[in-house]
Formats: structure tokens, C-alpha cells, sequence
């Protein structure tokens, strides 16, 4: 038993003397690649933190200070000016949008732009940049769509105002929106005469939002029907 494992101990001494010359024949043979693999990560690292760090985040910084003044206009519904001129120097949301990308107050301004153009009546701005808007979380898609529901119902792209109501609906559930985003959609249903999509709608809300004012709105519907 002995001699047995002096000789598995000698063998794997061996192996491991193998791997070691292999190894090193390996990084003698690949050494300036191994190098340069290693210099490339590193660089890649240092230009992620100068990027970050050094002009990332004042970027987000600035852009957020810029809002500030485009959002009171928006708060008071002067949406006019909110979008390009909301004074003392500060930037509105077009500008904002567009000198801001890949920053989130950038991303924000989107969503606003479109409400306020929404709101002005100039529907084709409101749809592009609505569509541009990448909602995080779990209300802003459904305000996301639920806007863009809007914005293609008054360009009489009923298609497109439907998916986007479905998509509005189909986002995590908000006791408040859901419920009145469905009744829109089912009134769309209605108007294009897919009557049986507008029951089904309309049965969502009075079942699962019972409580809302919209279900007392759309139980006359299924009376008629």
C-alpha cells in the first residue's frame, strides 16, 4: 500500500511538473499576445471610468440643471415654451433632448417634448418623440404608450394607436392608468367595430377595477351589447 502511494504521489508530482513547462512554454510562445490582451482590458477599463466619471456624469449633472426651468413652464402649462424657450438662458426640452442623448435627463426630455407637442396639437412631433422616449421602471411605459395611444388616435392611425394602448395595458398594472387606458382602447375597438375586443376590454375593467370611475362608464356598453 506504501509503495503504491509513493508512486501516485511521484505521479502527480510529474503531472504537475508538466503542466508548469507547458505553461511555460505557453506564455514563452504567447507572451507579447498575452501582453497586449491584458494591456487591451485595462485600457478598456481606464477609457470606461474616464468616460463615466469624467464626462458622463457632469453631462448628467448639466442636462438635469438645464431642465429645471423647461419643467416649471411644463408644470404650468405653458408647453409652448417649455419646448424651446423657458427662459433666463436655460434650455428647453428640445434642446435638451437633442444636445443630451445617452444621459437620462436626455432620455426625460423625450417624454416631455412629447406631451407638450401632444398638447399643442402637432401630433406627428408628439408620436417621434414619444418614440424615442425609453421608459424605465414600472409607470413610465405605460405613460409612454398610453401618450403615443393618443397622439396616433388624432392622426387617424387607428393601427398604431391600438398596439400602443395594448402595449399601455399590457405594462406592469397601475390602479389609476391601466383602468383608464383600457377604456380608450375599448373605445377605439368600438369605433372600428371590433366589437368583440371592446367587450372583452370593457369586462376587464368593471372585473378587475371595480372600484375605478371607469368601470361605472363602460358597464352601459355591455348592457347594450
Amino acid at each position: 500500500m506504501a509503495k503504491n502511494t509513493n508512486k501516485q504521489e511521484k505521479d502527480v508530482l510529474i503531472d504537475l511538473a508538466e503542466v508548469k513547462q507547458s505553461t511555460q512554454h505557453f506564455l514563452e510562445k504567447y507572451q507579447n499576445y498575452v501582453i497586449g490582451v491584458i494591456a487591451g482590458i485595462l485600457l478598456l477599463v481606464g477609457l470606461f471610468f474616464v468616460y463615466k466619471y469624467l464626462y458622463q456624469e457632469p453631462r448628467e449633472k448639466e442636462a438635469t440643471h438645464e431642465m429645471y426651468k423647461a419643467e416649471l413652464q411644463f408644470e404650468k402649462d405653458s408647453f409652448a415654451l417649455a419646448l424651446d424657450n423657458p427662459g433666463e438662458g436655460y434650455k428647453g426640452f428640445i434642446d435638451i433632448a437633442d444636445d443630451y442623448k445617452r444621459t437620462k435627463a436626455g432620455n426625460l426630455a423625450n417624454y416631455y417634448a412629447g406631451i407638450c407637442y401632444l398638447n399643442l396639437g402637432k401630433f406627428e412631433a408628439s408620436a417621434a418623440y414619444l418614440e424615442d422616449f425609453k421608459p424605465a421602471g414600472n409607470v413610465t411605459p405605460i405613460l409612454k404608450y398610453g401618450a403615443l395611444g393618443d397622439a396616433y388616435s388624432e392622426l387617424d392611425k387607428m393601427d398604431k394607436a391600438k398596439s400602443a394602448y395594448e402595449k399601455a395595458v399590457s405594462k406592469d398594472e397601475n390602479d389609476l392608468l391601466t383602468p383608464y387606458y383600457l377604456k380608450k382602447l375599448g373605445m377605439l375597438y368600438r369605433a372600428t367595430n371590433d366589437k368583440e375586443k371592446s367587450i372583452k376590454v370593457f369586462k376587464r375593467i368593471v372585473e378587475d377595477y371595480p372600484n375605478s370611475s371607469f368601470a361605472g362608464d363602460v358597464e352601459k356598453y355591455l348592457t347594450i351589447e
